[in-house]
Formats: structure tokens, C-alpha cells, sequence
């Protein structure tokens, strides 16, 4: 069983591919023309166990916004794809990561259900192209495409940099436990699906 997925997302504001491999080593690539977005992402694929490659072409002259959250949507949709009917996986994760002062916490459920409670009061700054105020937007595309809940807390932190990339890495761990496989057979819920 492979657990790959390609997804190609175009629209008037973006051009975006994601290829995803839920099984591979770590290999993360991003090309957004947002050098910290683009380390964000590497961090997700890095730290999650997956190989990652995402590029975009969006319109930054505009802002960052469609370009954060359309490549949320379109990675959620490559997870929801790779992931197929979920049967095997550990389903549920939690994590707190931190960085220098910051650290972030992350509970996930594969649930087949959209849900996200973001409590991040990231102190808002534009770093290397990339606002802050769009980490909450990225999450909610990403989980609402994958079909996800997510609930994400800022246990502490003052640098905006070390909040989000706290939190990129706490996401990224997190998925990582919930998507691996545990050796069991069948879908990890007493419904008997997880859609």
C-alpha cells in the first residue's frame, strides 16, 4: 500500500502542486516566494517523517494570504488523499514542542471531522514575507481540507518567530504520530469509518 498523494491547485490567485509521501524519510522542498513560509513547510514535512515538495506561484504582490492558505487547502487535500480510508493508523496525537522560550502544544484526531481551536496570541510581524497573523489561517484551511480537529495552545513564548515555528513543529510531530501505522488492521474507530 502506498500512501502518496499529488495534489495541483490552480485558481485565479494561486498555481499550486503538493506531492506527499506519508512514508518517506524526511525530504521536505518548498518554493512559495515566501522564504519563511517555505522554511515552515520544510519544517512540517521534516519533522512529520513525510517527504514534502510544494511550490507556488501566488499573488504576493497583493499579499501572502492566498498563497498561505491555498497551499493549506491543497496540502489537506494531499493528506486527505494519501491517507485513503485511514485503516491502520494511530489516529490520535498530542505534542508540546518548544523552541528557545516558546513552546506550542498540538492534540490531533484523524476523525473525519473539521475542527480547530487555535489559541496562539503570536505577537503579529511580518518575518521574511510571511505574517504571523496567517499561521491560524494556514491551519484552519489545512485542517478543514484534511478533514481534521486540531486544538493548538501556546504554552509560552514571546518571539513570533520561535512561536510559529514552535508550532510548525508541533503539527508536524503530532501528524507524524497520529498518520503512522500501528500494524493493526482496520480503521480506529468503533464506527467503522473515520469519514
Amino acid at each position: 500500500m502506498t500512501r502518496t498523494a499529488t495534489v495541483i491547485r490552480t485558481t485565479k490567485e494561486t498555481d499550486i502542486r503538493v506531492e506527499l509521501d506519508l512514508d518517506g524519510a524526511g525530504q521536505a522542498s518548498a518554493a512559495t516566494g515566501m522564504p519563511f513560509f517555505d522554511h515552515m513547510l520544510q519544517q512540517l514535512g521534516k519533522h512529520a517523517g513525510w517527504d514534502l515538495r510544494v511550490t507556488c506561484e501566488g499573488d504576493l504582490q497583493i499579499d501572502g494570504h492566498h498563497t498561505v492558505e491555498d497551499c493549506g487547502i491543497a496540502l489537506g487535500e494531499a493528506l486527505s488523499e494519501a491517507l485513503g480510508d485511514k485503516a491502520g493508523v494511530r489516529r490520535f496525537a498530542s505534542v508540546v514542542v518548544p523552541l528557545d522560550e516558546a513552546a506550542v502544544e498540538v492534540v490531533l484526531d484523524l476523525a473525519g471531522r473539521h475542527f480547530v481551536l487555535h489559541e496562539v496570541p503570536v505577537p503579529v510581524e511580518t518575518i521574511n514575507g510571511f505574517d504571523t497573523g496567517l499561521l491560524e489561517d494556514f491551519v484552519r484551511a489545512f485542517a478543514q481540507a484534511a478533514e481534521l480537529t486540531v486544538h493548538v495552545h501556546l504554552r509560552y513564548g514571546r518571539s513570533p518567530h520561535h512561536v510559529c515555528e514552535a508550532e510548525f513543529k508541533a503539527l508536524a510531530t503530532a501528524l507524524g504520530q497520529a498518520c503512522a501505522l500501528t500494524g493493526r488492521t482496520g480503521v480506529p474507530s468503533t464506527k467503522g469509518t473515520l469519514t
